[in-house]
């Protein structure tokens, strides 16, 4: 059975710093295109930061370019985010997921599988 389990989300103060795990079982990081999503309150759920199976390709959202980085450590089939200088509108729920055949990176309809969601709430 393929599963994600999310972990690190938590409350921020703007500025601050947060990582972000999802260790996959039931299948590997270096197989497929993986990633992280958010979704705030009444907002659609938007791709934040992809990469490719080989890993040579990667895509942030402009809104978090310089401040967000996506890695995968495949000796604990884990994928991080780490995020740096938050701000209160990066606020949401955030996902991880997997696709097996992705044209189009960090478009969600592309992903088959799906983290139950980390909340980070960044706020003084």
């Amino acid at each position: 059975q393929l599963q994600f389990v999310e972990s690190g989300g938590g409350l921020v103060q703007p500025g601050g710093s947060l990582r972000l795990s999802c260790t996959a079982s039931g299948f590997t990081l270096d197989a497929h295109y993986v990633g992280w999503f958010r979704q705030a309150p009444g907002a659609e759920r938007e791709g934040v930061s992809c990469i490719s199976s080989s890993g040579g390709t990667t895509k942030y959202a402009d809104s978090v370019k310089g401040r967000f980085t996506i890695s995968r450590d495949f000796a604990k089939n884990t994928l991080y985010l780490q995020m740096n200088s938050l701000k209160p509108e990066d606020t949401a729920v955030y996902y991880c997921a997997a696709g097996f055949t992705v044209k189009h990176m960090c478009v969600k309809d592309e992903y088959d599988y799906w983290g139950q969601g980390t909340q980070v709430t960044v706020s003084s």
